[in-house]
């Protein structure tokens, strides 16, 4: 969201981060943790794996891919195990491979996702139930699988990946700033929830960044894909840039997490100037229904709408 230069300053200078909390898993930091980062083959799962793995954590990568196929980017001295977020059986098989190779997990990143961007009357059925069970129920079915571990063993940390999106909701992305709203939503609520059992919950919101997420976006409005495609392309921060930013805000225990300056006075524009916000907002309105209106009728400079990047 660009804002004019004085606004961009003055929300610069204005603190930001929630509450950090000093628990158990937070001590625990750099101490041999055990982490799962799901979707950490590729783009911002595989950033914090590497960064995860620098700092002398022992590391899971899951993807798509089968086990015995394990993908060439996943570091040497990752393990690799398949796991579709989609499935109750592979999140099972998933955790009783947690248990017999370390008895227990410290770190759970649900990172896996799809992008996807339309107007509503375009996005179809299917690709709102497609996002629906990768970006928001698989999210949830992590959760459920490793917090009775982490709740026994009273420590430990449950990482999300949502997006600005998911805080920020610009026009023609409706079902993808819904899921990662939803992802904050529960981020929230499993952090009251799991606080008495020493589990802390983070989740992570940044704008856009360099990856390979644009490769998903689907087909259903392709205005609005490929103008999500050059925001992604065009950006200039890096998937390392960014979970370098978000390690650093995990290790100080805070739960919500904005890593890049992009987010954070986006965030804060929401709440501390709503004018201007919702100027902007119209604005990009406009513009959305005027460059779908060109590419509607025909070849031609289209970019009817945008989606948050967050893998």
């Amino acid at each position: 969201m660009r804002l004019p230069g004085p606004a961009r300053s003055a929300l610069d200078r204005l603190p930001f981060g929630s509450p950090a909390v000093t628990s158990a898993s937070d001590a625990a930091a750099g101490a041999n943790r055990r982490v799962l980062i799901t979707g950490g083959a590729s783009g911002f799962g595989l950033a914090l794996a590497t960064a995860f793995l620098e700092r002398g954590d022992r590391v899971i990568v899951t993807d798509l891919a089968p086990t015995d196929e394990r993908p060439a980017a996943v570091p040497a001295d990752a393990s690799y195990l398949r796991l579709d977020v989609r499935s109750e059986d592979e999140w099972r098989a998933a955790r009783a491979e947690v248990e017999r190779i370390w008895g227990g997990v410290d770190v759970v990143v649900n990172n896996a996702g799809i992008a996807q961007g339309g107007r509503i009357d375009l996005l179809t059925e299917e690709d709102w139930r497609l996002i629906t069970d990768i970006n928001l129920l698989g999210v949830a079915r992590g959760c459920r699988t490793f917090a009775p571990m982490l709740k026994a063993q009273g420590s430990g940390r449950i990482v999300n990946t949502a997006s600005l999106a998911g805080l920020v909701h610009p026009p023609s992305m409706s079902s993808y700033t819904a899921v990662k709203a939803a992802v904050v939503a529960i981020s929230e609520s499993l952090r009251w929830e799991l606080e008495p059992y020493g589990v802390d919950v983070s989740v992570i919101c940044p704008s856009f960044f360099r990856t390979n997420l644009a490769a998903s976006l689907n087909a259903s409005d392709p205005a609005a894909a490929e103008f999500a495609g050059k925001l992604i392309d065009r950006s200039g921060r890096s998937a390392d840039q960014v979970a370098a930013e978000a390690m650093r805000a995990l290790d100080a225990g805070t739960f919500l997490v904005l890593p890049d300056g992009e987010a954070r006075r986006s965030y804060r524009a929401k709440h501390f100037l709503p004018v201007a916000y919702t100027r902007i907002m119209r604005a990009m309105g406009a513009k959305a229904a005027e460059t779908a209106r060109a590419g509607d009728a025909g070849p031609g400079d289209v970019g009817a709408g945008t989606t948050g990047t967050s893998r």
